[in-house]
């Protein structure tokens, strides 16, 4: 019975294995092959049938229609002039009522989303630019699909470890909790590629949108300053510590102007009291 188990366990990794690893599609906005099972029509899909829940969860949508538009013109700004244009994802960019969370996400397709938490530390458009180039560098990078895709390989090897050592409850028990701890270390470990890669690409794009990258730096402060110093160690986060990302930030604004960052780039209108409200007779923008 053991053996048998053990057989019926190794046929389950090996189909999951496969499984993952025969899918392979090269994104041809970062040039990688990636092990995604969907295609951008699906994401779409699922990222609008997910964005009303979303939203929800955080207040809904803000109820200041100078702030979402703000957002709104901002982010369609990023993608129209970053390059993210050309791809096939629908976005649409929100501002989300929630007072007291920091943060900023996105869902699979192009729906992009930033807390009035967030947008009330915000200094000037350059920083905002930065926090929804980030998220965009995400939707292009196709990082949920290629999560969703490593989510059902790990499910596929936990159930395996689960059916090898069914014959033992305890054991089995134990077997299924270290393969699932590995499973979310593995997912951990790429969440953080994933965030460095999303801000290598977020340099790219606000600077192709007119914006001066090195805002990016400022808004790791911001993000320091709102965990209080405090929060996860790194290797538990998804999210690296914006120490580490400041240094990402600046190799790659460094590959992308080796002479210098062009004096044309910007920071933009200034946010009046840090409440993303422009002021208009400070704008710099061209």
């Amino acid at each position: 019975m053991r053996r048998g188990r053990l057989l019926i366990a190794a046929i389950v990794a090996v189909i999951s294995l496969i499984s993952y690893y025969s899918l392979r599609q090269e994104n041809p906005f970062t040039h990688e092959v990636q092990h995604i099972s969907m295609d951008p029509e699906q994401e779409i899909a699922l990222g609008l049938q997910m964005a009303p829940q979303m939203a929800q969860e955080m207040g809904g949508e803000d109820d200041d229609a100078t702030i979402r538009r703000v957002v709104e013109q901002i982010g369609s700004r990023v993608v129209a002039q970053g390059g993210a244009s050309q791809t096939p994802y629908q976005f649409q960019f929100h501002a989300l009522a929630d007072p007291q969370t920091v943060n900023a996400f996105a869902l699979p397709g192009g729906q992009i989303f930033v807390t009035h938490g967030l947008l009330a530390r915000l200094e000037n458009e350059a920083q905002l630019a930065g926090v929804l180039a980030h998220e965009v560098g995400h939707v292009v990078a196709r990082h949920s699909a290629e999560q969703i895709s490593k989510s059902e390989l790990a499910q596929g090897l936990v159930g395996a470890a689960g059916i090898a050592g069914s014959g033992d409850y305890d054991s089995g028990q134990h077997s299924a909790q270290v393969a699932a701890l590995v499973a979310q270390m593995m997912q951990l470990r790429y969440g953080r590629q994933d965030e460095i890669q999303a801000d290598t690409l977020g340099v790219r794009m606000m600077a192709g949108a007119g914006y001066d990258p090195r805002a990016m730096i400022e808004l790791m402060r911001i993000l320091e300053q709102a965990s209080g110093g405090g929060g996860q160690p790194e290797f538990m986060s998804t999210h690296p510590d914006p120490g580490n990302r400041r240094q990402v930030i600046e190799a790659a604004i460094h590959r992308n102007f080796p002479e210098g960052v062009p004096s044309h780039l910007t920071l933009g209108t200034s946010f009046a009291s840090g409440s993303s409200e422009p002021e208009p007779q400070a704008s710099t923008a061209p």
